[in-house]
């Protein structure tokens, strides 16, 4: 079966609260739709405080979406460990994978925007010693017997339905997140096609006597919008995802590697760039790419061009790659 992600980060700039609410009922119905038609896996994400109102409770989303499908997984990548409670964060993760029988998976990072930190009144700088206190808390805390944390004794129910722990990753693009995933023995997610980081990380492996591996995303990872006319789609409605690209782009810190992440600064840009791609079905399925990741309401994307778009790929391109 052909590998295909459906993101979602929920944005609206200027939303109110009845359109962010039709938003986020047309993600979980799409997610219902895909999942009935074979597409593989959800994906979100998690940023706080965003002005166009970003996700920031992926979890909560991720719950609505599995209680809505029977057989995708959702991702979420990724979760910004450092500013989640590890003792309740244990508590909801095991809770999701009972309730979708082990289709949730948990890519948890660090961030890179102090502002986030701020919000909760958490230390920045703290951020990897608060990152590996979540990571072996979550590891703990899943087998059900009593562990030490923080200075006291606890113990964290109900343990979860996938053994030995639900599918958890550390995600990064430093030698520093590739080190704290092979010390814990969990698999690594960098943040961009990056074999140099990903040979680094085996090499922690044999180090540290573990077993891991990577998800690592390909050279070539575009968002995907399809249309039957990307000219038209393009000027209707490239603003919104060169919103999203700039809003994206202005949280990056210097030298940050981000598979999604572009420069441009017009739509004719982004366009050129190929970060965002506005594809025929048949444009689609000339891309050869091992995976595809559909963006159907990308930066704010009007939900009934999300659903066309959606459509467009379950009833003209998956039928096709599947046989």
């Amino acid at each position: 079966m052909a590998v295909t992600v459906v993101r979602f980060n929920l944005v609206e700039p200027g939303a109110t609260p009845a359109s962010l609410g039709a938003r986020y009922r047309a993600a979980v119905a799409m997610a219902g739709y895909a999942d009935d038609r074979g597409i593989t896996t959800v994906q979100t994400e998690e940023h706080h405080g965003a002005a166009n109102n970003w996700l920031p409770s992926p979890f909560v989303f991720a719950g609505a979406v599995l209680g809505a499908t029977r057989r995708l997984s959702v991702t979420v990548s990724a979760a910004i460990g450092p500013l989640h409670d590890p003792l309740r964060l244990a508590e909801d993760i095991a809770v999701l994978d009972l309730v979708s029988g082990g289709r949730l998976v948990t890519v948890a990072g660090i961030g890179y925007r102090p502002e986030e930190y701020a919000v909760f009144g958490v230390d920045f700088e703290r951020r990897g010693r608060l990152q590996d206190e979540l990571l072996e808390t979550l590891l703990k805390a899943w087998t059900g017997e009593e562990f030490e944390f923080r200075g006291r004794t606890v113990r964290i129910t109900p343990r979860p339905y996938t053994q030995p722990h639900p599918l958890l990753l550390v995600g990064g693009s430093s030698k520093a997140a590739a080190r704290r995933a092979a010390r814990l023995g969990l698999p690594f997610f960098p943040s961009a096609h990056l074999p140099e980081l990903e040979a680094y990380y085996k090499e922690r492996l044999a180090e540290y006597g573990r077993e891991g591996w990577t998800m690592m995303p390909a050279e070539e990872t575009p968002l995907l919008h399809l249309a039957e006319d990307p000219d038209r789609a393009w000027a209707r409605y490239g603003k919104h995802f060169l919103h999203e690209a700039r809003t994206y782009a202005s949280w990056q810190p210097w030298g940050a590697r981000s598979a999604v992440r572009s420069a441009a600064t017009t739509v004719e840009e982004l366009r050129a760039e190929g970060v965002y791609r506005i594809v025929t079905p048949e444009e689609c399925l000339a891309l050869g790419l091992d995976s595809r990741v559909l963006h159907p309401l990308a930066g704010g994307m009007p939900v009934d061009e999300g659903w066309r778009s959606l459509q467009l790929f379950c009833e003209r391109v998956l039928p096709r790659l599947e046989s």
